[in-house]
């Protein structure tokens, strides 16, 4: 899915030429900690809150820190993953869309999560599995295998190999919701079961955190 099939959102941006000051009054009446940096419709980067607040004067024009912003951004025929990457690496709330050099609007992170959810087929009944293995035993052919001896098919596979630990983390999106089977055979091919959402619900710290989403995303 491309940031083009995504909502851009209405945010505002903040010309160059207006002072400090506003940008501050912006951010603080929109609640955002970014705002796009424009001259005209020409996108020159991103200023956030936290530079605003590291500058005495506030009288100054924006234009006097363009320079040192950072000017990161996507195109709407890029993969919606990289946008979402980018975002997780800035720590940015949104992101920048431009087209041969001009701002055409902005990817907000409700609406990246949002098509995470569809893309991994949230919404949808099923399973939810990540398992682990180490990389010179892993095989996606067998991961596949072990669960289509329990009847169940495989929706979606995702790899993300860690060569520093030597672990492949798989996650696995399955066309059945109750698991119980499924994760007792990978348990007997000595896989660690990392995370699981099924028919049981069991709390896990993994489960709301946004970072180790990401990296369940392979990104």
């Amino acid at each position: 899915m491309q940031v083009q099939d995504l909502n851009y959102a209405s945010l505002p941006w903040i010309q160059q030429s207006d002072s400090l000051s506003e940008a501050i009054h912006r951010l603080e009446d929109e609640q955002l900690s970014q705002l796009p940096v424009v001259d005209g419709a020409q996108y020159l980067g991103v200023l956030s809150m936290d530079v605003l607040l590291s500058v005495e004067d506030d009288h100054m024009l924006v234009q006097q820190l363009v320079h040192h912003l950072p000017k990161s951004a996507i195109r709407p025929e890029d993969h919606f993953l990289t946008a979402l990457h980018l975002m997780s690496e800035l720590s940015w709330s949104m992101m920048p869309v431009v087209v041969e050099h001009e701002l055409i609007g902005v990817i907000e992170q409700t609406e990246l999560m949002n098509t995470v959810t569809r893309f991994l087929g949230l919404q949808k009944s099923g399973a939810l599995l990540v398992v682990e293995k180490e990389i010179h035993q892993f095989s996606a052919s067998e991961v596949v295998k072990l669960v289509e001896t329990n009847d169940v098919q495989v929706i979606q596979l995702n790899t993300q190999p860690n060569h520093q630990t030597g672990i492949m983390q798989v996650t696995l999106r399955l066309n059945r919701s109750e698991i119980s089977d499924i994760i007792s055979t990978f348990q007997r091919y000595e896989y660690t079961i990392r995370f699981f959402i099924g028919e049981e619900q069991y709390a896990n710290e993994l489960r709301s955190n946004y970072d180790n989403l990401i990296h369940y995303l392979k990104i």
